[in-house]
């Protein structure tokens, strides 16, 4: 897979570290900054990028992992979760199709985050489960645009 990567300056060694290890997976790893001290900034790019099919799924890292997570879902046709646990990097696909993760550099050890990055990658999404409905309640929604 094709993963873009982004965090603001809190999270740069973070990153660095779970793109390499990404990488020794097997994916191709796309840096799209780490500068910006305003998150939403690099959130919003990566989250336009994997919308619009140029990626196939992205991370991105702040200090919590929360504002880049809040950030990537306000653009339409990202889906951003923000995962702290095993489980829930698996459901982010199973469950939710996320085409994004986001962790917390100050929150997450290192050796966590790339069990976390490894479990997403390793699941697809089928539309035909049966989270098939709820997932696409949500794209119904943003279709209609409110």
């Amino acid at each position: 897979m094709k993963i873009a990567f982004g965090c603001d300056p809190n999270a740069s060694e973070f990153k660095k570290e779970i793109m390499e290890y990404v990488e020794s997976l097997g994916h191709e790893c796309v840096d799209l900054g780490s500068d910006d001290p305003i998150y939403a900034n690099i959130a919003f790019e990566v989250a336009e990028r994997v919308a619009a099919g140029e990626f196939d799924r992205g991370m991105l890292f702040c200090g919590t992992g929360i504002g880049v997570c809040i950030s990537a879902n306000k653009v339409k046709g990202a889906y951003a979760a923000l995962v702290n646990n095993v489980y829930q990097a698996q459901r982010a696909v199973l469950s939710n199709n996320a085409n994004i993760i986001t962790m917390g550099a100050q929150v997450t050890g290192i050796e966590l985050g790339k069990c976390l990055a490894k479990e997403y990658l390793s699941y697809t999404y089928d539309p035909a489960s049966r989270s098939g409905p709820k997932v696409d309640r949500i794209t119904q929604y943003e279709r209609e645009g409110k």
